[in-house]
């Protein structure tokens, strides 16, 4: 059994796959939501409206894009998928905090 898993590691279509795009562009694009998810730690007051909504709408239609594709892109679907959920918990934060009720002290 670990001899196959082996050969399917080294095989020429692992190798492709690897070495293609349909990896790497997901591989990078998920510094996104990663640098989203590091920014629910900080203070709303720093959250662009506008470039939350861009960034939602962009992952909305690339997951899109991700399951249209041939052969599927799941990784990039994923990636989106995080990234959506991310830039949406930002854009409830950016909403509650300058539209909501605001507290009494401000960090």
């Amino acid at each position: 059994m670990a001899n196959k898993k082996y050969k399917l590691l080294l095989s020429k279509e692992t190798k492709d796959y690897l070495m293609s795009t349909h990896f790497w562009g997901p591989v990078f694009n998920w510094m996104i939501p990663i640098a989203t998810i590091v920014d629910t730690q900080k203070h709303p007051r720093i959250i662009s409206g506008k470039m939350t909504l861009a960034l939602a709408l962009y992952s909305m239609t690339f997951m899109r894009f991700a399951v249209m594709v041939k052969p599927r892109n799941m990784l990039l679907f994923a990636c989106h998928g995080a990234n959506v959920t991310a830039q949406l918990i930002q854009g409830y934060r950016y909403l509650a905090y300058h539209y909501g009720s605001k507290p009494l002290e401000e960090e």
